[in-house]
């Protein structure tokens, strides 16, 4: 594939290159119909926050796309799902986010447990591969994308993915207004 977003990346076949991937991530990726069409390419795992990662390598901030990990709860039931949101945007937890999940309160989870949760390292948590019983909300304009940069599971690369593809991972919700301006 070309990707047009990869600024100064050398962008690999993701399904050939399973060590720049977390575990569940690879193993999601084989599974994936239409696994071939992903890439990633291997980054300085100093740079991968979003912000950083772009204005190192190149690649449009308006391309890439941050996945937060939310925890919902309604009494003592507790509720873990993804969102997936543009870079350039904060998702709406507290509203859209809160409401799907039927919770009363929804916040982003803490660290240690959305790692421990996902297996998956901090900064470069992504929707592929994430546990089967989770619900990933994925903004309309992420979905709509002909390609985006999202986390690889590790800090040290990232995943291109058409918007497409993300729309079809298992669990996925494709919602308008997921995403709210960053403030």
């Amino acid at each position: 594939m070309t990707w047009t977003i990869a600024g100064t990346l050398t962008v690999l076949p993701a399904l050939d290159h399973p060590e720049l991937l977390a575990e569940p991530v690879a193993k999601a990726l084989a599974a994936l119909d239409g696994g071939h069409r992903v890439g990633v390419a291997e980054i300085d795992p100093d740079l991968a926050d979003t912000a950083a990662f772009c204005a190192a390598y190149g690649s449009p901030l308006d391309a890439s796309a941050n996945c937060v990990v939310v925890l919902g709860k309604r009494g003592a039931t507790e509720r873990l799902a993804a969102c997936l949101v543009p870079a350039t945007t904060r998702a709406d937890v507290n509203g859209l986010a809160r409401r799907r999940l039927d919770v009363r309160k929804a916040s982003f989870a803490p660290m240690d447990r959305a790692v421990e949760a996902t297996g998956m390292a901090y900064g470069g948590i992504t929707p592929i591969g994430l546990p089967a019983d989770w619900p990933l909300l994925i903004d309309a304009a992420v979905a709509a994308a002909p390609e985006v940069v999202v986390g690889s599971g590790i800090r040290g690369s990232k995943l291109l993915v058409p918007g497409d593809l993300l729309a079809a991972l298992p669990g996925a919700e494709v919602l308008d207004g997921l995403a709210r301006p960053a403030e």
